[in-house]
C-alpha cells in the first residue's frame, strides 16, 4: 500500500497535465480564491487535506507546493459512505 500511495505522490509532484481541472469545493484550503502561502514547505512536495462534505461524505484532497510557496490542488476522492 505505502508503494501505491508513494508511486501517485511522485506522480503528483510531476505536474500532470490531468490534475488541472480539479476545482476547490467548500471546505478545500483553496476554496473562494484563498491565497495560502506555506512558510517551510519545499516546493513540489505534496500533502493531504481530508474534511468532511455537506452530506457527511469524507473528502481527501491532495495539494502541491509550488516554487512561490503557494498551493495547487491536484487530486481529490470523496468517500462512498455517508
Amino acid at each position: 500500500m505505502k508503494t501505491i500511495i508513494s508511486a501517485a505522490l511522485i506522480s503528483l509532484a510531476a505536474g500532470s497535465a490531468a490534475f488541472a481541472s480539479v476545482q476547490p469545493i467548500p471546505g478545500s484550503i483553496t476554496y473562494d480564491n484563498a491565497n495560502v502561502q506555506l512558510e517551510k514547505a519545499p516546493a513540489g512536495s505534496t500533502f493531504f487535506h481530508t474534511f468532511a462534505n455537506g452530506d457527511g461524505r469524507d473528502v481527501r484532497e491532495v495539494y502541491k507546493v509550488n516554487a512561490d510557496k503557494s498551493v495547487t490542488l491536484v487530486n481529490r476522492t470523496i468517500s462512498n459512505a455517508s
